[in-house]
């Protein structure tokens, strides 16, 4: 079928995604080398053996992939509350049916990797009425948005079909159409009625990595990717001194070293050709090798050794540096961190929490546009948007420091539901202790109750005993 070229139709969204798709993916996997590796090698010599290439690749040293995995740690969806503070049941059964609880590492994982990843809602194909929510790589999914609004203006997913054996892109214009088109091997591209999906809004919700003001988001290791690059390069240069000049080389001038002709046959011409001669090497390095020379002038000795401290200092730094541009805690590389104290790690975590928390105000929102979605799919029409999630909380604090503070702040009448959020309790567990401490107040005043009332002494009447009479005795 011939696309239409008309701009703003879903056919001119689906090629315009397209190429913004393959543009995107060489970056893509660029950045995917630096979070998992393999690097890219340093510099070496101009023809580089099969040998000195393993040799170089044992200098790789990632860092990248633990400042993803440092911020991915302290990131974690614990419940959603209404306006009122109080926990949605409802939206949060949905998010457990979903299994967004082991769904949200990998999402939060490929963000901080890839500068981005997806969430796609809509309706349970196979279970009427539910809500489905799919996660999604940035390879196969992109979303274009309205320069003057912010708001997600059209989006594309792609994916392969193995049981049909085709290609498959689902285009999304505006807040309701959807158009499916399909390609078979060795057919044209088909398209699909244009439906109406009904969710008021673009399904495709994206999580970015920290996005700027008119650039595309980066990885969360895009500022140290420099330095990354030159730690590797020195550890190569640390490895290759080590390999051949951090110990004593031996040298020896005056011997006369025996030398045995070599030739070989040229196959094409059958005529002999002289090689190089193989030289004789009698002095092998060993504790019970002594080394003799019959030659009158033969002198033996050895180079210094080369003083590796230099490389390691350097090292320390290019750590230290990688992790300043990164707002990684330098804890996370012990380098010469010996007997620090609680508040020292307290004042190394302050950029890393301030970034963490940037991460959970940016995901946040997305999570909101998610919970909408959800709704709306299961024939939800409340307003999500002064819903907010609530995330653990990403300090890694002393619980007797936490008991201690929720002590002080309740014995100044704070109120318990208060206590139990700041102490770091999911919505969920709030609601619980706070009906369990209901439950045992109200326990604990019947008891007292019934204990300052008086004891009633049950009456017991007297039998009648018979009339005995004296007469007649």
């Amino acid at each position: 079928m011939a696309l239409d070229s008309t701009p703003g139709t879903p056919d001119w969204w689906l090629v315009q995604l397209r190429h913004q798709m393959h543009q995107r993916r060489r970056k893509l996997d660029e950045w995917w080398k630096w979070y998992k590796g393999p690097h890219p090698l340093p510099p070496g010599p101009e023809k580089e053996s099969q040998a000195y290439l393993d040799f170089q690749r044992k200098a790789e040293t990632n860092f990248c992939g633990a400042v993803v995995r440092s911020t991915v740690n302290r990131l974690a969806v614990i419940g959603i509350t209404d306006a009122d503070g109080k926990s949605d049941e409802v939206s949060w059964q949905r998010w457990q049916q979903n299994r967004m609880d082991a769904r949200q590492r990998p999402v939060f994982r490929t963000s901080l990797s890839l500068s981005e990843s997806y969430l796609i809602v809509g309706p349970h194909p196979a279970r009427p009425g539910r809500a489905l929510v799919t996660p999604h790589h940035p390879r196969d999914t992109i979303v274009e948005y309205d320069p003057q609004t912010g708001e997600r203006w059209a989006s594309l997913h792609t994916w392969w079909d193995k049981i049909e054996q085709s290609r498959n892109w689902q285009v999304y214009v505006g807040p309701d159409l959807r158009v499916l088109y399909t390609q078979r091997q060795g057919k044209s591209v088909e398209a699909s009625d244009p439906v109406e999906h009904g969710l008021g809004d673009n399904p495709v919700v994206p999580f970015g990595c920290r996005p700027e003001l008119d650039a595309d988001p980066e990885p969360e290791f895009a500022p140290g990717v420099v330095i990354q690059d030159r730690i590797n390069m020195g550890v190569l240069n640390r490895m290759t001194t080590s390999r051949y000049t951090a110990f004593r080389q031996k040298w020896s001038t005056g011997h006369k070293f025996k030398k045995t002709p070599r030739f070989e046959t040229d196959p094409a011409t059958g005529l002999q050709i002289e090689l190089p001669p193989q030289v004789e090497m009698p002095f092998v390095p060993g504790p019970g090798n002594v080394w003799v020379s019959e030659g009158e002038n033969t002198r033996f000795g050895e180079f210094s050794q080369s003083d590796m401290t230099g490389f390691l200092r350097t090292h320390e730094a290019d750590i230290l540096d990688f992790f300043v541009q990164t707002d990684t805690p330098a804890y996370y590389r012990l380098l010469q961190l010996i007997n620090i104290g609680a508040d020292t790690v307290q004042a190394l975590d302050i950029n890393h929490l301030a970034k963490v928390k940037e991460h959970q105000s940016n995901f946040g929102e997305s999570f909101e546009s998610v919970f909408q979605l959800m709704a709306r799919a299961e024939g939800d029409d409340r307003d999500f948007s002064e819903y907010e999630v609530r995330w653990a909380d990403p300090r890694n604090l002393n619980p007797s420091v936490v008991a201690d503070a929720a002590t002080k702040k309740r014995s100044l009448g704070y109120p318990l539901e208060i206590v139990a959020e700041e102490m770091g309790e999911s919505p969920q567990r709030v609601k619980r202790i706070v009906n369990a401490a209901a439950a045992e107040t109200m326990l604990r005043a019947g008891a007292e109750q019934a204990a300052r009332q008086p004891v009633e002494q049950p009456r017991q009447d007297l039998p009648q005993l018979p009339d005995f009479s004296l007469d007649g005795v």
